[in-house]
């Protein structure tokens, strides 16, 4: 199907993130007395904003979650964004051809402002508008809501019906389904483990590596 529209999770999808995301989640807890957590387990808990992040880290780690545990762990992960966080393989070479028949834009839950300064770092702004691109601290409420997914293609003039997300987690799965649009699902993503196997329908593609994206869906 021709898709008119292509937006992109962020974490886990354009980018592997995932070690300086628990890079920066293991030093808070250690600054809190506890002690540092798995990267995969850290990874499975990305996907729903920071502030659950947080909680989810202090609950798995058996602390008390301080009163100021996310600005804390925002100021460290802003020192750290691009550390070890790189672009998928074969993602720029997708993007460019994607980019040539159809719309593209960014829908993730991170805030706006370490989103736009990874796309830059990583020389993926060009592909995205600066209004095309919608973080979780934006005006609409963060994903599984379809707020922001349903102004992305109105603004691009795309019928949701020709939207598709491409996505790595159940939260991305739920967002396409509350929005009536059409999912894509990373499996290399490390949000894919959050996606039960049997939630997965006939209708709904899953890629094992990017470039899958230019001849399956």
């Amino acid at each position: 199907m021709p898709y008119g529209l292509y937006v992109f999770d962020l974490d886990g999808t354009l980018v592997n993130s995932r070690r300086d995301l628990a890079d920066a989640a293991n030093e808070l807890v250690m600054q809190c007395g506890g002690a540092p957590l798995d990267e995969e387990r850290i990874g499975r808990m990305v996907g729903e904003g920071a502030a659950l992040l947080v909680a989810r880290v202090f609950e798995a780690s058996g602390l008390p979650q301080p009163a100021d545990a996310l600005a804390r762990y925002l100021a460290i992960y802003e020192g750290r964004l691009l550390n070890h966080t790189r672009v998928y393989q074969g993602m720029a070479d997708v993007l460019d051809a994607l980019g040539r028949r159809a719309q593209l834009a960014v829908l993730t839950n991170k805030p706006v402002a370490p989103t736009r300064r990874i796309l830059a770092g990583l020389d993926l702004a060009h592909y995205f508008p600066e209004s095309a691109v919608i973080g979780g601290d934006g005006p609409f409420p963060r994903k599984p809501d379809a707020s922001g997914l349903r102004h992305l293609s109105a603004q691009a003039g795309v019928p949701v019906s020709t939207t598709l997300l491409v996505g790595d987690s159940a939260i991305d799965l739920q967002t396409a389904r509350n929005a009536g649009a059409a999912i894509c699902l990373a499996e290399y993503g490390f949000g894919f483990g959050t996606v039960p196997r049997t939630a997965v329908s006939s209708a709904e593609v899953t890629i094992r590596a990017p470039r899958e994206l230019l001849f399956n869906v």
